[in-house]
């Protein structure tokens, strides 16, 4: 399960810094945003697929939309992230 494979993956991240993990599976670099600012850390990922059928386009839309506050004494410059 999803809850399963991401244990194991923190279990495997030996960082103690580790403040989340999130999972954009399904999304490109291009689609994701991180921004930290007022304490917080922001992540938005937004995936659109349009796809033309024999009654017309359909599109597919995905959002994901986390918010974190950082931990106290955390300043928001020592935040680093990747994908």
């Amino acid at each position: 399960s999803m809850q399963r494979r991401l244990s194991r993956i923190l279990d495997s991240s030996h960082d103690d810094n580790l403040l989340a993990l999130v999972d954009v599976e399904g999304f490109v670099p291009r689609e994701i945003t991180v921004t930290v600012k007022d304490g917080k850390v922001k992540i938005l990922a937004e995936h659109e697929e349009e796809h033309t059928t024999a009654r017309g386009k359909e599109y597919n839309y995905k959002k994901i939309k986390k918010e974190i506050s950082l931990p106290s004494g955390v300043s928001e410059d020592e935040v680093t992230y990747s994908l």
